[in-house]
């Protein structure tokens, strides 16, 4: 298998928009439970994982799906491997709010991220919703309209997840922090917003970021450790599925050089 077919893609695009036209209609009056971790999860969740794994099995049998709510067979060998979360910002879809999304990440022969679609139904720029797809090889699209990015190094503002005021030095940055809660829109917000230009998150999952990381790639940003050591798809987040050693840079080069000076993680 030497590539995704578009047509492929395109009925897993359709999959993804239903699932996320089903998780706006439900979200009013959405009940949550906790995972063993603590962490929420509701019946939505669950229902679009099952969608989209049922509709990448059918189509693409030979790869591999790595999703936040279910365990699936994984092979070392396969073409492309799929990397679900089927609510990102679990918390803030069940308290009504707009900045969740369905994010599915692609990685390729080599584990390295090569394309994504991210649905965010209730979060558009200016819009009212986000569908960015980006194809394997291919040019990025938001809301099937073709983009070139311009980078921006100049580290003004930034995103950062809930736990960064607590384990970050702030006596360097004079910046503005925006918060989100959801992981994947943070870390692709220096794509979407454009005076925002890097995003600190916390550890999380493969699945919390690898879609958002694959549409950086693309756009000259990318994702490093805070001692600016590469995030590497292994077996520990892979197929152990454990969370990131630590907090993550997001930005250019220079953009993450600049986050690692002003904005290190607190000393005990």
């Amino acid at each position: 298998m030497q590539g995704i077919k578009k047509q492929t893609l395109d009925q897993i695009e359709i999959t993804i928009r239903k699932a996320g036209l089903f998780a706006k209609l439900k979200q009013k009056g959405i009940t949550t439970s906790l995972k063993a971790d603590g962490s929420p999860v509701t019946e939505v969740d669950l229902e679009i994982s099952r969608l989209i794994i049922e509709e990448i099995n059918s189509l693409l049998p030979e790869c591999n799906i790595i999703s936040e709510e279910s365990l699936n067979p994984f092979s070392s060998t396969a073409p492309f491997s799929f990397i679900l979360d089927p609510i990102d910002g679990t918390d803030v879809y069940s308290q009504g709010l707009p900045s969740f999304a369905i994010a599915l990440g692609i990685l390729d022969n080599t584990f390295t991220p090569v394309g994504a679609m991210i649905f965010a139904p209730r979060f558009g720029i200016g819009e009212e919703e986000l569908f960015i797809r980006l194809d394997p090889g291919a040019h990025l699209l938001i809301n099937n309209r073709e983009e070139t990015i311009i980078q921006n190094d100049e580290i003004k503002q930034i995103t950062m997840s809930s736990k960064g005021q607590k384990l970050m030095n702030f006596d360097n940055y004079k910046g503005k922090v925006r918060t989100f809660g959801s992981t994947i829109l943070h870390l692709v917000a220096p794509i979407i917003c454009p005076h925002i230009a890097g995003s600190v998150t916390a550890p999380c999952y493969v699945w919390d970021f690898a879609a958002s990381h694959a549409v950086l790639l693309k756009c000259g940003y990318n994702i490093k450790y805070t001692d600016l050591s590469p995030v590497l798809y292994d077996k520990e987040l892979l197929i152990e599925r454990k969370p990131l050693k630590t907090f993550i840079y997001a930005g250019t080069e220079k953009g993450i050089e600049t986050l690692y000076k002003v904005l290190p993680l607190k000393t005990v």
